[in-house]
């Protein structure tokens, strides 16, 4: 660089360096006003422990009748056990849903070790329980402004309007994920944080890649020790309004019990199994359930959610593409091994509940087409579009048009003994469902308006609605399955229906 070029450039440098120093000084003054308002710095730093009692609500994202809302709403009491100077962190849900039995789950997080509990049933954590339990601790109302406060590359951002008030807001990264805090700058305090992660093991949020998060807080308390704390917790994920806390009950800094986070040696080494699986290594299929034959070249593969292959004469269709794109490689490899050299000519996705769909993204990579419900596909689109930069897969890497097929009627696909009629369900609760029918086997995919609990279906409403379908299009069914029932005969849903349907006693 000449010398005339270098006293150009110098003064530019300079200005840059300037308001970058000014942008982290303006950042730590916000952030320090925060911490006065909340109570001061030695108020804060005093708290170790926080013990949790609330109430909330989830809305099932998930599995919900409409991908836009009205949601199915899962309602929850919630025990929480923040250990903030050991970094240990356990939460209790006791779970409501509609006209389910109450469920309890607890999760784990302790020394960088996770256990999770379903009712009885024990199994180990995951990577990303750790990681949430991070976020909640690191990242919540206790600890998040000195974690900004200690970031090397803290700044300030533009202010902006949240909630029709103006808010400051600050910038940081934590774990190499991007975060922000929005500081009311009429109170100081903190109203929501936001962050960037990807949740690779999560069975639903792993389907969307690199997810936004915000949490709100509101409802502000004083609480002992001159502590303002927020009571109710507010979580939007990528934009949609996921899942909701209220406090009803505080607690600072109470002994727990001893053995309160414990994890034993066998959990551990569970746990170190698990630690660098995500569902792409799930295997494919369940092998204490093996793959059955339905009829000739309709080949059934059971699992968590199960698949199906179907051989025609000029090619291969799968029904369902679920949990995960590494699954849907397993599933191709499958189709591949059991007729080599046959190509796959589509995919069939029959729901718009995340684990059924989260698997086409390889589909579309490859350029197969995707047969689904009219209805789904703007849901489709935002699964194919969605970013994977943390856990890039195969269209990450390189991105297709997909190639979508609606499904509005009835729509035919193939010719001969393995022909199949695919029909929108249509029903109240599974409208963005649809049935595949194999005429000349009277065989019925009816995809997954209902399960069975061991005992009986539920719900007999969505029961209805897949007999109602079958007898408006006038199909001839024997024997039917499904996403999680097995080859069944028919008849087997008059049962549920008739029961539903008695009298009640007087």
């Amino acid at each position: 660089m000449n010398l005339k070029a270098l006293i150009f450039t110098l003064p530019i440098v300079l200005l840059q360096s300037f308001a970058g120093a000014t942008q982290a000084s303006h950042a730590r003054d916000h952030l320090s006003e925060a911490v006065q308002q909340m109570g001061g710095e030695i108020a804060l730093r005093s708290l170790k422990t926080v013990r949790i009692e609330a109430v909330g609500h989830r809305n099932m994202l998930e599995e919900s009748e409409r991908p836009e809302g009205p949601y199915i709403v899962e309602y929850d009491r919630i025990t929480e056990l923040r250990d903030l100077e050991h970094q240990r962190w356990k939460q209790t849900l006791i779970m409501k849903i509609g006209p389910q039995p109450e469920f309890t789950s607890t999760l784990i997080a302790a020394d960088g070790v996770a256990k999770s509990a379903f009712g009885p049933q024990l199994s180990p954590g995951s990577a990303d329980d750790v990681q949430r339990a991070a976020e909640s601790l690191e990242l919540g109302p206790e600890r998040v402004l000195f974690t900004a406060l200690a970031a090397s590359d803290l700044h300030s951002e533009v202010d902006t309007v949240l909630q029709s008030v103006p808010h400051h807001v600050v910038a940081f990264t934590w774990k190499t994920l991007p975060v922000r805090i929005f500081l009311n700058a009429n109170t100081a305090l903190p109203t929501a944080v936001e962050w960037k992660s990807a949740y690779p093991s999560e069975m639903f949020w792993s389907s969307w890649g690199d997810i936004t998060n915000r949490l709100y807080y509101s409802f502000w308390w004083l609480c002992p020790g001159g502590i303002h704390y927020p009571m109710q917790w507010d979580w939007v994920n990528n934009g949609l309004p996921d899942h909701v806390m209220t406090i009803t009950d505080i607690a600072i800094n109470v002994d727990f019990p001893a053995d309160v986070f414990a994890i034993s040696a066998d959990e551990r080494a569970g746990f170190e199994k698990r630690r660098k699986t995500t569902l792409d290594d799930r295997p494919l299929g369940n092998p204490n359930r093996p793959a059955v034959e339905l009829a000739k070249d309709i080949v059934h593969i059971p699992g968590s959610w199960n698949v199906t292959l179907v051989r025609q004469s000029d090619g291969i269709v799968v029904v369902e593409a679920p949990i995960s794109s590494g699954y849907s490689i397993k599933v191709l490899a499958e189709a591949e091994k059991r007729w080599p050299g046959v190509p796959v000519k589509a995919v069939i996705s029959t729901s718009d509940s995340w684990p059924h769909i989260a698997g086409v993204r390889e589909y579309v990579a490859r350029g197969i087409p995707v047969y689904a419900p009219d209805v789904n596909i703007p849901i489709l689109s935002r699964l194919v579009a969605s970013p994977r930069t943390e856990f890039p897969d195969a269209l990450a890497k390189l991105p297709k048009k997909p190639d979508f097929h609606p499904v509005s009627g009835k729509a035919s696909l193939g010719t001969g003994a393995n022909r199949m009629e695919v029909y929108p369900l249509r029903g109240e609760t599974s409208e963005r469902q649809m049935m595949v029918y194999f005429p000349e086997h009277k065989l019925l995919y009816g995809s997954d308006p209902f399960q069975w609990d061991g005992q009986k279906y539920f719900y007999p409403q969505t029961v209805w609605e897949l007999m109602h379908a079958v007898e408006r299009e006038k199909l001839a069914v024997d024997t039917f399955f499904m996403m999680h029932v097995a080859p069944t005969p028919w008849s087997e849903l008059h049962k549920t229906i008739e029961q539903a349907e008695k009298p009640v006693a007087k």
